[in-house]
């Protein structure tokens, strides 16, 4: 089995962040990079497989700062010897599809295929609406996911459509896409140039361009592996089932779970890919390991309050919780991978709302009591 962390991006404590604006106090900032050298160092020799990060913007708040998935993935494969940098993910609505498709297999090339990613539609209005690629595209909230009004479809479009020509550039020497959001080349193509002809491809006879490329390629063939964060509908499962992204799910109710891996190997197999719950999905929770009951109580009720302020009212759910001792934790672990068979496990830590010497002896704890139960290390000396 593999192990991921994943980081929300906190910048500030909780004191910190009840002063206001502590997401733009430079020394707070310069202290969570510092943090999260350390948490990726130390994963780095402990075994896990990759540390991952969402995309937000604009959160002056201090709960969540991710703001370039890119630079940070890099930051994280400069620090790390042999773990993997996981991007979770690239908001589609809010980026030019060739671009990330670019940026990402430039990436790959400078972390040498220590790279895999996932793409988002983007729950957030603020900065959603602030970085929106497109006229009239916002955020996406679960209640417009149920209601399935203008809103859910304008995202989805877009976010549909984004993925699937960052795979097209991938995926061939050049191309060309007319879609409901985009077209490459622009309509009559775009002005020419002799070492088009003479060196590259995607020119006509009459000197006009009607395919472009990406430059390089991925490093890894076809592409980074790929993984869609956090599904919560019929129709993104279905979406991933189609285009072989492997589903992120932070969640308790296995029941649940089953009836999503069910989902996912049925539209695969519609789309003339057989696969088994390991492809269909990767499951997860917020890892809070301690032997000591009443600290275990504590790390509750700061997890709820980073939730009940910030996730809650954009309608976010909290997410699983592993939480107890590690035979506790190990245990829920079983059960659920019996159930669902899944070799990929994500775990989300106190990265910036607790101290470090914290989050430090629970990753260790965790790599030394319970990884060992499920997986064993490479001769590289990561578990897989």
């Amino acid at each position: 089995m593999k192990f991921h962390l994943m980081q929300t991006g906190v910048v500030g404590r909780r004191h910190e962040i009840e002063q206001g604006m502590a997401g733009q106090r430079p020394e707070l900032y310069q202290r969570f990079l510092e943090e999260v050298k350390g948490y990726v160092q130390l994963a780095d020799e402990l075994g896990f497989y990759g540390y991952c990060q969402p995309e937000h913007h604009l959160q002056i708040e201090g709960f969540e700062a991710n703001n370039h998935p890119g630079m940070f993935s890099l930051f994280v494969g400069q620090h790390s010897k042999r773990m993997k940098a996981g991007i979770m993910g690239y908001t589609m609505t809010t980026h030019n599809p060739v671009r990330v498709a670019e940026e990402i297999a430039t990436l790959d090339h400078m972390l040498q295929g220590r790279l895999y990613c996932g793409f988002t539609r983007g729950y957030h209005a603020r900065w959603v609406d602030a970085y929106g690629i497109k006229e009239g595209v916002s955020a996406t909230t679960p209640d417009n996911v149920k209601a399935r009004d203008e809103q859910d479809a304008r995202n989805r479009s877009l976010f549909e459509e984004g993925v699937r020509v960052v795979k097209k550039a991938w995926t061939n020497d050049v191309f060309s896409h007319k879609g409901d959001n985009w077209q490459f080349p622009p309509e009559g193509g775009s002005a020419g140039h002799p070492a088009y002809a003479k060196y590259g491809k995607g020119q006509d006879e009459n000197g006009r361009v009607q395919q472009i490329g990406i430059a390089p390629l991925p490093y890894q063939r076809p592409h980074p592996p790929i993984y869609g964060g956090f599904a919560a509908s019929g129709r993104t499962i279905d979406f991933w089932a189609e285009e072989g992204g492997k589903l992120i799910v932070l969640s308790d109710n296995i029941d649940f779970c089953e009836q999503l891996n069910n989902r996912y190997i049925a539209t695969a197999a519609k789309n003339g890919r057989e696969v088994t719950n390991t492809d269909a999905s990767a499951w997860g929770g917020f890892l809070m390991l301690t032997d000591d009951k009443d600290h275990a109580a504590k790390l509750m009720e700061e997890h709820m309050w980073f939730w009940d302020e910030w996730f809650i009212p954009l309608g976010q759910r909290p997410p699983n919780v592993l939480i107890g001792s590690a035979d506790e934790i190990a245990d829920k672990i079983g059960r659920a991978h019996d159930r669902l068979g899944f070799d990929e496990l994500f775990l989300m830590f106190g990265q910036g709302h607790l101290e470090p010497e914290a989050n430090q002896e629970e990753l260790e704890k965790f790599i030394s009591k319970v990884a060992p139960r499920f997986s064993t290390k490479d001769a590289e000396g990561t578990f897989v």
